[in-house]
């Protein structure tokens, strides 16, 4: 279990439970408090847990959304209650972000080869067409739990996009707290301002959860991309039917995932409107201005928005490539249709061009006493001229026809 507390300019590293129970009543600028936690650390004491969190957030995590955060198949939801609200997104895998940093890493080195070569020995390089981003893509879920001053995660136990943007935050431990501007604001050194809610951290953490599918794209267009030209390659015949079929797969559950995702925080979306719109006093009009409720949560929604249009950039991504698969098996059999019309053309203008040969050496093998040129010393050789004749005539007809054209 890892805790952070969030102040109004800060970030503070947490020990235990009761470190963050005394930053939350002691200190003045305290914000919300992030428990991060692992699947199985919530599974051996699952109890234990709950109380914890209960005592940092004031209310309990009901039975149900705690097996729903701990079962590794559960697919991206989103539900609430009067106390907090639960979304679960399914991430990469480590493995397969692992996958996707080689790929990249991979394409980067072919594009520069003198580099490469000048840096010594290259790894064995693995089969043409095979891309291991698309052999499988594994996604694990990741339980949000919002509460008003509590954010808690549940997760797998190795999470590199989760590590990245703690210490991310961590940095802001070592920078000086604020740099005084002209209109007497401040701003941060780094750049980077702490989230200020527990919704603003779950939406930094889910957009850099959705950057590891925007890298997605990459090695899929390449890997598909390949199988194109070896489909349309008419010297070598298509043998990847396999790996075509499992990218498909792949791609058919990328999309899944995608729209399951989307669901999700459009659910998200439509809580955070009805509980907006559901207060009995509206604020007045610089309630934004002076960033109000009403301010915090227009910041919230153009978050939210823009992740929703980067799940439906992968979702649309998807949904091209697979439709350019089926637009290229289709390429392929048609091409493969062509060239056998072509071959049986061919074969078919021969059998036509022996045919009259055959009737001619048919005609002279009958076995007549009485034929002609049959006891002419140069009969043999006007039959041959006959049939010389004859392939001239029908060669000349079909090219007049144009049939011989290619």
């Amino acid at each position: 279990m890892q805790l952070l507390g969030f102040s109004a300019s800060q970030v503070h590293p947490l020990d235990t439970v009761e470190a963050a129970r005394g930053f939350l009543a002691g200190h003045a600028s305290a914000r919300f408090i992030w428990i991060d936690c692992t699947i199985e650390e919530v599974t051996a004491a699952a109890s234990a847990w709950r109380d914890q969190l209960a005592a940092l957030a004031g209310a309990s995590v009901l039975d149900l959304h705690l097996a729903d955060a701990t079962n590794p198949a559960h697919p991206s939801y989103f539900d609430t209650t009067h106390a907090y609200d639960m979304v679960i997104f399914r991430k990469l895998t480590l493995e397969t972000s692992r996958l996707i940093a080689e790929a990249g890493a991979g394409s980067t080195e072919a594009g520069n080869g003198e580099a490469a070569a000048a840096a010594g020995p290259r790894p064995r390089r693995r089969a043409p067409g095979f891309l291991p981003a698309l052999a499988r893509i594994d996604t694990q879920p990741v339980a949000f739990f919002v509460f008003d001053n509590v954010l808690a995660t549940v997760g797998p136990a190795q999470s590199r996009t989760i590590e990245q943007v703690r210490q991310r935050l961590l940095e802001l431990c070592q920078a000086p707290p604020a740099k005084a501007r002209g209109n007497g604001q401040a701003a941060l050194v780094h750049g980077i301002r702490p989230p200020t809610r527990p919704e603003d951290l779950m939406l930094r953490l889910l957009n850099a959860m959705v950057d590891r599918y925007l890298e997605l794209r990459a090695p899929l267009t390449r890997q598909l991309d390949r199988w194109q030209r070896a489909l349309l390659n008419a010297r070598r015949g298509f043998s990847s039917w396999e790996g075509l079929l499992d990218a498909r797969i792949q791609l058919r559950r990328l999309e899944h995932l995608s729209e399951e995702q989307r669901d999700a925080l459009q659910e998200f979306r439509d809580s955070l409107l009805d509980n907006r719109y559901s207060d009995a006093s509206e604020p007045g009009p610089g309630a934004a201005a002076a960033g109000g409720p009403a301010g915090r949560d227009e910041v919230l929604l153009v978050r939210i928005n823009d992740l929703m249009e980067h799940i439906s950039r992968v979702l649309a991504h998807a949904r091209r490539l697979e439709d350019s698969i089926e637009s290229a098996v289709q390429i392929h059999f048609s091409a493969v249709a062509h060239r056998t019309n072509r071959t049986m053309r061919t074969l078919t203008l021969i059998t036509a061009l022996f045919m009259p040969l055959t009737l001619i050496t048919g005609i002279f093998g009958m076995n007549f006493e009485r034929m002609p040129w049959l006891h002419e010393p140069d009969g043999f050789w006007w039959s041959l001229g006959l049939m010389g004749a004859v392939v001239v005539v029908l060669g000349a007809v079909w090219q007049l026809s144009r049939w011989l054209d290619r």
